[in-house]
């Protein structure tokens, strides 16, 4: 019986400690990698995402989704 593989999500989201970009695992308690900006964020998460056949989710600095990538 095959297990069912789950899609990785990665959530690029702004930390309010440090005001850094995180990229993060859904429900995950630690950054993969953090970054000045968002853009550098974004272009991180894209490309694992492609590579581990994710998503990605962009959250706006107030924290709500920005949006959504397939």
């Amino acid at each position: 019986m095959a297990a069912e593989v789950k899609n990785k999500v990665y959530h690029i989201s702004k930390r309010k400690d440090d005001g850094k970009w995180q990229v993060k695992f859904a429900n995950g308690e630690r950054a993969l990698k953090l970054f000045d900006t968002q853009a550098e964020a974004i272009a991180f998460a894209k490309e694992k995402a492609k590579n581990q056949e994710g998503s990605i989710s962009i959250h706006k600095v107030d924290g709500k989704i920005r949006k959504q990538k397939y």
